[in-house]
C-alpha cells in the first residue's frame, strides 16, 4: 500500500504563514523588544539600558519597524520636554502565548540539549 502523500499546496499553506511570521519576528532584537514591552511600557532610554547589546540607532529601526507592523505604539506626550513611551498595542500582545512556548521550548532545549538548567 503506497503511502498517502501530502499535497505540496497543502503543504505551502502551512509554510506561508510560517514564513511570514518568522520574517516579521526574526533577527536579533524584535523579541527582546517586545519582551521588554511586555512588562509594561517602555522609554527609549529605559530599553537601551535594559536590552543589553542594542546600540540606539538600532533600537530605533526596529521601533520603526515594529510600529509599522502595528505591533508597537509610540505616544508622544506634550511636556517638557517632549516624553515619547512605547507600548505594545493589542495585536503585539497577541504575540504573549507565542514567546511563552518559545520560552519553555528554549528552556526544555537547554536541559537536553546543553545540559543546562
Amino acid at each position: 500500500m503506497e503511502e498517502e502523500k501530502r499535497n505540496p499546496s497543502e503543504c505551502t499553506k502551512h509554510l506561508l504563514p510560517v514564513r511570514d511570521a518568522l520574517d516579521m519576528l526574526g533577527g536579533k532584537w524584535k523579541l527582546p523588544i517586545i519582551i521588554a514591552l511586555s512588562f509594561n511600557n517602555k522609554h527609549f532610554r529605559q530599553m537601551v539600558r535594559e536590552i543589553n547589546g542594542i546600540s540606539p540607532k538600532m533600537l530605533s529601526k526596529e521601533l520603526k519597524d515594529l510600529e509599522t507592523n502595528q505591533l508597537v505604539k509610540r505616544t508622544v506626550y506634550d511636556t517638557s520636554p517632549v516624553t515619547v513611551e512605547y507600548s505594545l498595542t493589542t495585536y503585539g500582545k497577541s504575540l504573549q502565548k507565542v514567546i511563552e512556548e518559545l520560552r519553555v521550548w528554549g528552556a526544555q532545549h537547554r536541559k537536553i540539549v546543553l545540559n543546562q538548567k
